[in-house]
């Protein structure tokens, strides 16, 4: 297969996932427990460029103990995800939008820009050879996962001259195992997740492990999340460790905190940017306080909350916790302009709406 001039060696893996095996991942799989048979791998440097793009069976990566990016942290990664459709053709959703994203996080961790074309056609690669691996049953689909890291082999701390980007795939069930639930939410007041100047607006793997102290605090009071304030007055609401949020008001309109430079831009915040518009709500971008959020749910003035991401897709949040108080949203049940959002975005997404804004790719 060419792409952008590149010339992909393709080989099979010779000991492939039985039938069998197969079938009893994908009538459970979990989220991000089991992975396809191959991966894809393309390897930069300044003299080559991109170069030595290949598919070959999924296995672990031999790393010499100096490669930079266990040192240095220089990695950004990507998550989106494919669907089969009734018709048995397979979809990514927005690929374009996470290359875009892809790119600068790149920047950001001076690392080289992936073309968009190499990119999507990677993507591609990897579901048409593990097109088995699709789930066909409701709200499953194949999480795929791009990332690009530092390979270089030195300790200086410069960006690397060596760069390798892979794709894995991986089946993907439902990402809160306990089903469609409220979740709860703890407020950091102790870590922050991001400030101005930082790299809060790129996806890049220290952010994530910046986060986990804060989701360890959550799960020890009780919660399923974190929700971080602003690194600066510690009184605006950001995001979680790993999802965007939007609040619904009693009048219907809906409004999400506005990127500030220390928010990650999620593909699906700004899908639902467009969605609930369509679905009639008017959807503005504003900074939103914490005291807001506590205040408006209680004189009914917030009527409910949901985060969204590509793993979770959207998520009611059920709490707010934090020390010395909490504050319950709803009735335990997912709220109606939540679930009608969510259900929109599905059928778009498994091909049982139609795709008004040509946000489906089609791979096979």
């Amino acid at each position: 297969m060419t792409t952008v001039g590149l010339d992909f060696h393709i080989t099979p893996n010779p000991a492939p996932a039985p039938e069998a095996r197969r079938a009893e991942i994908l009538a459970d799989p979990g989220f991000g427990k089991y992975f396809t048979d191959h991966l894809v791998s393309v390897t930069w440097t300044p003299q080559q460029g991109w170069h030595d793009a290949s598919l070959r069976p999924y296995g672990p990566i031999s790393m010499d103990p100096a490669t930079a990016v266990i040192h240095y942290a220089q990695s950004i990664f990507e998550g989106l995800k494919a669907y089969r459709h009734e018709d048995g053709s397979i979809v990514t959703f927005r690929p374009e939008q996470n290359a875009a994203r892809f790119q600068r996080s790149a920047k950001r961790l001076a690392l080289p820009e992936l073309p968009t074309q190499i990119f999507v056609d990677a993507i591609d690669l990897l579901v048409r050879t593990d097109a088995a691996w699709v789930p066909t049953r409701a709200e499953q689909s194949l999480y795929l996962r791009p990332f690009m890291f530092a390979s270089e082999v030195f300790l200086g701390v410069k960006p690397a001259s060596h760069v390798s980007f892979y794709v894995i795939a991986s089946p993907a069930g439902a990402y809160f195992a306990k089903g469609l639930k409220p979740v709860s939410i703890w407020i950091s007041e102790e870590y922050t997740r991001a400030a101005l100047g930082g790299t809060g607006a790129a996806k890049c793997a220290g952010n994530y492990a910046a986060s986990l102290v804060a989701q360890q605090e959550a799960i020890e009071n009780g919660c399923d999340q974190v929700v971080f304030l602003d690194a600066v007055e510690r009184k605006w609401v950001e995001e979680l460790g790993g999802m965007n949020l939007y609040f619904v008001h009693a009048d219907g309109h809906i409004e999400t905190p506005t990127l500030t430079g220390s928010i990650l831009e999620g593909v699906t915040r700004d899908s639902i940017l467009t969605l609930a518009a369509d679905l009639g709500h008017q959807v503005t971008e504003n900074r939103i306080a914490i005291d807001d959020w506590r205040n408006g749910v209680s004189s009914g003035e917030i009527v409910e909350v949901f985060a969204c991401g590509t793993a979770a897709v959207v998520t009611p949040v059920g709490k707010l916790a934090w020390r010395g108080g909490e504050l319950a949203m709803g009735d335990g049940e997912p709220g109606p302009v939540t679930s009608k959002i969510r259900n929109a975005l599905l059928a778009i997404q498994h091909g049982h709406a139609e795709d008004k804004h040509g946000w489906l790719h089609k791979v096979v």
